[in-house]
C-alpha cells in the first residue's frame, strides 16, 4: 500500500534537510503552493525545471453515464489541472534513487532560480524544531 506524504511531513523533511526552522519552511511551502495555485487559477502554466509542469486544460463537454441507473447525463466543459513530470523526476521515480547530493543540488538550483541565497547544508544532528 502506498504511503501518503502530508504537507506537515514535507515541512519536517525539508526543515531537517536544510537546517532551518519548521516555521520558516512552512511559510515558504505555503507561499509556494499559494503562488502555484493562483497562477493556475489565472490559466498560466507553471514549470519547475527537472520537477515537472503544471498546466490548466479544458475538458470538453460530453455525454456521460450514471453508473447506478445507466441513464445518459450531460457533463459540462470544465477546467482541470494536469501535471507532467520532468525528466529527472521520471528517472528518480523509475529507479527509486535520490542521493543527498542530488537533493542539495536541486535545492540550490531552485533557490537561485527564485533569487534566494543558497540553502545551508543539512543539520548534522536530530530533528529541527520550531513554531
Amino acid at each position: 500500500m502506498p504511503v501518503t506524504m502530508t504537507k506537515r511531513e514535507l515541512v519536517i523533511r525539508v526543515a531537517n534537510n536544510l537546517g532551518m526552522t519548521q516555521s520558516d519552511i512552512a511559510k515558504i511551502i505555503e507561499g509556494t503552493f499559494d503562488a502555484i495555485s493562483e497562477a493556475l487559477a489565472e490559466g498560466h502554466r507553471w514549470e519547475l525545471r527537472d520537477f515537472g509542469v503544471f498546466e490548466v486544460k479544458t475538458r470538453a463537454s460530453r455525454i456521460g453515464r450514471n453508473p447506478r441507473t445507466g441513464d445518459q447525463v450531460p457533463v459540462p466543459e470544465r477546467r482541470v489541472v494536469t501535471f507532467r513530470p520532468g525528466k529527472k523526476m521520471k528517472e528518480m521515480v523509475a529507479t527509486g534513487d535520490l542521493t543527498i547530493a542530488q537533493a542539495a543540488e536541486a535545492a540550490e538550483r531552485a533557490a537561485s532560480e527564485a533569487g534566494l541565497p543558497a540553502p545551508s547544508p543539512p543539520a548534522a544532528t536530530g530533528p529541527v524544531t520550531g513554531g
